[in-house]
């Protein structure tokens, strides 16, 4: 689906990403793992056209993409849910999901994913009518993800879902993201809460300074002593 070959991106002068390749298949839902700085976003960014890579290749099926516009990818079914949420506060939960089908041209049907994501997120349901700016964080982050759903992806990528929610929510935009799964949505996470990107995947990738050090299974990582100790604070 989605394959990505010795990839460089960084910002200004700083190289971030020093030539990584890994690839996603049809359906797949990896994790991207790493300490603050090790190049989660900077994929995220690249293979969504926020920024432009200094070398290397992606590719989107036959299609090659490194060179498109966020807009193209959009309507190809690539689409991100960004870090911070960054919903329209002004805009109420309805006019927010309503601009997530912006590239859609069909209007009937948008409609109906409308009001089955509504269904879906009972909390949303209640609030359709009220201004995004009074959500909670949870509730914001939950709106986020289904407006990225109201693009019809089929490979969504979700940036630090967890970033300033409390363990409560946490537990439910997680609990969101594993069902998603029956979507048969492909889903590239990367999250600083590691116990939980792996509780909701089947494959991780683990960076360092801008290298891929891992590619395995989420459940094997896990039981992986050296990851455990970097990762999760344990040695056993």
């Amino acid at each position: 689906m989605l394959v990505v070959a010795d990839l460089h991106a960084g910002y200004g002068t700083r190289i971030v990403l020093d030539g990584i390749s890994f690839s996603i298949g049809m359906g797949e839902r990896i994790a991207l793992i790493g300490h603050n700085g090790a190049g989660k976003s900077t994929i995220l960014k690249a293979i969504t056209g926020q920024i432009r890579p200094r070398g290397g290749t992606i590719h989107y099926g036959d299609e090659r993409i490194d060179r498109m516009m966020p807009e193209a990818l959009v309507r190809r079914g690539i689409v991100q849910v960004p870090a911070g949420r960054r919903v329209f506060l002004q805009l109420t939960v309805r006019q927010n999901l309503e601009a997530g089908a912006f590239t859609r041209s069909d209007r009937k049907e948008a409609a109906e994913d409308l009001e089955r994501l509504l269904d879906r997120f009972p909390a949303l349901r209640q609030k359709e009518k009220a201004r995004a700016g009074v959500l909670s964080g949870g509730e914001q982050q939950m709106l986020a993800i289904a407006r990225a759903l109201m693009a019809r992806p089929k490979l969504l990528l979700v940036d630090e879902p967890s970033l300033g929610l409390s363990p409560r929510l946490v537990d439910e935009v997680f609990a969101f993201l594993a069902g998603l799964a029956e979507d048969k949505v492909s889903l590239v996470l990367a999250e600083q809460n590691v116990r939980k990107a792996l509780a909701v995947t089947g494959r991780a990738i683990v960076l360092s300074q801008g290298a891929i050090v891992s590619d395995m299974a989420s459940e094997a990582l896990m039981t992986d002593a050296a990851f455990r100790e970097a990762y999760l604070g344990a040695s056993t």
